[in-house]
Parts: structure tokens; C-alpha cells; sequence
């Protein structure tokens, strides 16, 4: 089932001699359970691509359908609503609220929205996770690894109907770059996740379901590694 189709997406900065195209009448469809990885040099438009997907930038001409909905014909009130319930971060650098603990990091989209946690589930998640040692810590007694765990929980504890990852192990060693992607693709499975991640560890990419080339703004290549999901 189609879960993201983009139409026509273009986005540039800056006006005449300056005017800068990071992307070019982008089309793409992504289907529910996926595992994209978008792949590309700095500069390519590979992480412009997914700020637009995730709503969390406007595009100059396009369409971004999530769920058959037009993420930009919403308000922006119906928007910052839409991405909280609809879609899950996972950043490089984490980007956890300090004086909260792991397990509310995790809970606090749920909290924000004043829904009730659904204790099974999250109990589940924090031991998929490996944290269940770690719960009551805060982020500064965390390692990098075990902080990307929590951002990813974060991520999943709302059911998003997509999963944006900007180089989720850019920040980390081998081992727990290892560690991190073999917990998205298990949580991927078990939860029928959608996951688009931007890498440029090839490594990384060649372990999706699909790897998507972006050069110079432009869809250069739409490669299926996995035809499983297809």
C-alpha cells in the first residue's frame, strides 16, 4: 500500500543570480513497510528532500501526499499536529530534551499530545531497544549509542505512519552504527514501519529495500535491492 507519493517537488533559494535549486521536479511513491535509503554527494539535495517530506520545510512547487494526505494543503497549526502523530524523526545528533529521562524522551510526543501510554507496547519497545537499564537516566549519562536507541524510541512510540532518519549513525563508531541500523530494520519488520534514511555509508545503503540516487537536485537513479516488499 502507498504510503508516500511526492509530485512535482522542487525547492530553490535565493532570487536571479543567486537563485539555487536544491531540488528538481522530484517524483516518487514509497509503499508502507519500506526501507528507502536516499543516497548522494553534500549538496545534492538529498537532505532538502527529506525536510520536505517530513514537513518541516515548504517547497517552491510540488505536492508531498502521507496517507493520501496533502501535507502542505494543512495549516500550520493541522501541520505541526499532522508531523507529531504521522511522522518520526531520528537526527544525527539526537536532539533529546536534557532534563528529561530516557523514557520520557521517548513518551513526550505521546505527553504533548495528551495521549495515554500504552504500557505493553512501550514496555515492549524499551526492550527491543536494549534500555531497560538505562530508563531512568537522563541524556548526559547516556553513551551516543544509547542516546540514538532513545531518539529512535522517541520515533516509534507514536506508530508514525513514516520513519525519516538523517544519517542516524553519522555521529557514531562502527559497532554502534552497526547496532543502530540492525535495530531500525528490526523494528521496521516488526512494526511494519516505513524508513527513509539518508547515508552515505554504502554499506548502509545496499541493506534497504530501495536506494535512491539524488545529483545536482535531480532523481538520478531508483535501484531495488530487496524485491520483497515490492
Amino acid at each position: 500500500m502507498e504510503v508516500v507519493r511526492i509530485e512535482g517537488l522542487a525547492k530553490s533559494y535565493g532570487k536571479s543570480n543567486t537563485k539555487v535549486e536544491a531540488l528538481k521536479n522530484i517524483n516518487l511513491t514509497i509503499n508502507e513497510g519500506e526501507f528507502v535509503a536516499i543516497v548522494g554527494a553534500s549538496g545534492s539535495g538529498k537532505s532538502t528532500l527529506l525536510h520536505l517530506l517530513g514537513g518541516v520545510d515548504k517547497p517552491t512547487s510540488g505536492k508531498v501526499f502521507i496517507d493520501g494526505i496533502d501535507i502542505y494543503g494543512l495549516s500550520e497549526r493541522e501541520l505541526a499536529l499532522f508531523r507529531r502523530r504521522k511522522v518520526g524523526f531520528i537526527f544525527q545528533f539526537y536532539n533529546l530534551v536534557p532534563v528529561l529521562t530516557a523514557e520520557e524522551n521517548m513518551q513526550l510526543p505521546m505527553l504533548l499530545d495528551g495521549k495515554k501510554i500504552e504500557k505493553e507496547k512501550f514496555e515492549e519497545l524499551v526492550s527491543i531497544l536494549g534500555l531497560e537499564e538505562r530508563r531512568k537516566h537522563l541524556p548526559n549519562q547516556l553513551s551516543g549509542g544509547q542516546q540514538q536507541r532513545v531518539s529512535i524510541g522517541r520515533a516509534l512510540a507514536y506508530n508514525p505512519s513514516i520513519l525519516l532518519a538523517d544519517e542516524p549513525t553519522g555521529n557514531l563508531d562502527s559497532k554502534n552504527s552497526k547496532e543502530i541500523i540492525d535495530l531500525l530494520k528490526i523494528s521496521v519488520k516488526k512494526y511494519n514501519q516505513t524508513l527513509v534514511l539518508i547515508t552515505h555509508d554504502l554499506n548502509i545503503a545496499s541493506q534497504a529495500d530501495r536506494v535512491i540516487t539524488i545529483e545536482d537536485g535531480l532523481l538520478v537513479k531508483d535501484e531495488v535491492i530487496n524485491s520483497e516488499k515490492l
